[in-house]
This record gives C-alpha cells, structure tokens and sequence, in this order.
C-alpha cells in the first residue's frame, strides 16, 4: 500500500514539474487555408518573441498559463492560453482574420467649366496654341515694352500649378502628424477579456484605469510607436500601481 501511495505521489510530482517547466510548442499560422509567413508570436509572460517561416511554422517555448499573442500587421490580433492540451498535442492550427480594408477619403470638388478629354496633355497644348494665335492676333503698340512675352507659355496657369501642388503637399504634412491618442490605442490594442482575466479589473474600472495611465507622460511615448507588446506591457506596469490606490 505504501508502495502504490509513493508511485502515485511521485507521478504528480513530475506532472507539476513539468507543467511549471516551459516546453517547445510546434504550430502553423494560416488564413483561409494558406500560409502566412513573417507573423510575430509573442509570449506575453515570458516576453519571447518568433516568427513564423514561409510555410506559416513556428515554435516557440511556453508552459502552462502563458499567454500567446499572435500580431501581423493585415490580420486581427489572435490569443490563446497554453494549457494541458496543448501542450501534449504540441500541433497547433492557428486561424487568423483578414482586418476589414478602409476606403480612402473621397473629396468631391466642383466640376471645372473646361472639360479635358483623357489625352490632358495633348488637351493642354491646344490651349497653349490658342493663346498663342489671340496673342498673334492682338494688335501691337511699337515701341512700347508692355511686360508680355512673344510667343511665351502661359505664365499663368503653369504657376497656378505650382501652388496647388504647394497646397496639396502642405495638407498631407497636416494629415501625417495626426497622431492617436492612448486611451483609443489601448482599447483597440486589448480587447476586454484582456482587461478583465489578464488584468483582473472591474467592467467599470477599466475606463478610469485607462484614464489612470494616460496620466503618466510614458503613456504620449507608448501612443507615438503603437506597438502592441509595449502597449500590453506598460498597463500590466500600471495596472499594479492602480492596485494599490
């Protein structure tokens, strides 16, 4: 009896030891049947990061209760919790979503009363040509220096052109410096269960913890780079802190 009680003990031993040990997990990241290549594998507990080859493989090493972020810059941020399962199956198939593709700005402007055809050039140069016959046409007062060039291009048009490509290259200097601000990055970071199983807050703490770590002036600096992992890791720092208010 002694005997059968000091193997059975000795079984959970091992089985508790090996699961506190991190283990190298084998897996496959593909969307719609096909392979992704260069996707980053984060473990979140460990802070190690992989990616996976040109057939969508990786291994990565884990141990049970670790966290597994999936990140690729044209698919949904994917999450798994390495258990017993997996770990003795040590095959995973990850599955990750196409983000949803966003419609450039569309500026309507009002329709110009010349119309040019396809050939713009070539519909352009037949305005130069009818400058230059009105221009051949015009009388002239000899002796007389009226500023305009004979025969010259139209001075006009070419430098109102040029402005606008001024005006234009100004507003999308506007566009590139806005920059979004931390509290919407973290949410669209982190989904809830983030907040709520790996963080352990409240449904209605998680807007003041928000609040709480936009506060901290590290947050302007995690908000310019948008990373996910610094995101994740600068509220795990903060969630601590909020803890002890």
């Amino acid at each position: 009896m002694k005997v059968k009680l000091l193997v059975f003990l000795f079984f959970i031993v091992i089985q508790t030891t090996c699961s506190q040990t991190e283990q190298l997990i084998n897996g496959t990241v593909l969307c719609e049947q096909l392979s992704l290549n260069k996707v980053e594998i984060a473990n979140f507990n460990s802070k190690h990061v992989v990616l996976t080859d040109k057939l969508g493989a990786f291994s990565i090493y884990a141990k049970i209760g670790d966290e597994l972020i999936f990140i690729s810059n044209n698919h949904d941020i994917t999450k798994i919790i390495i258990n017993q399962k997996t770990i003795e199956t040590n095959n995973l198939i990850i599955y990750l979503n196409l983000k949803p593709e966003e419609l450039n700005e569309v500026i309507v402007t009002k329709i110009p009363s010349i119309k040019l055809s396809k050939d713009a050039k070539w519909e352009e140069g037949k305005l130069d040509k009818m400058a230059l016959d009105k221009a051949a046409s015009t009388p002239k007062v000899l002796g007389v220096y009226t500023g305009r060039i004979e025969n010259g291009m139209d001075i006009m048009r070419i430098g109102g052109k040029i402005l606008g490509l001024f005006i234009k290259e100004k507003e999308a200097a506007k566009k590139e410096v806005i920059l979004i601000d931390f509290t919407s990055l973290a949410k669209s970071s982190c989904d809830k269960k983030f907040y709520l199983e790996t963080l352990h807050l409240k449904r209605e703490q998680i807007d003041l913890f928000l609040q709480f770590c936009d506060a901290d002036p590290e947050s302007k600096l995690i908000a310019e780079n948008a990373n996910v992992l610094s995101v994740m890791d600068f509220l795990s720092k903060k969630n601590i802190e909020f803890k002890k208010l």
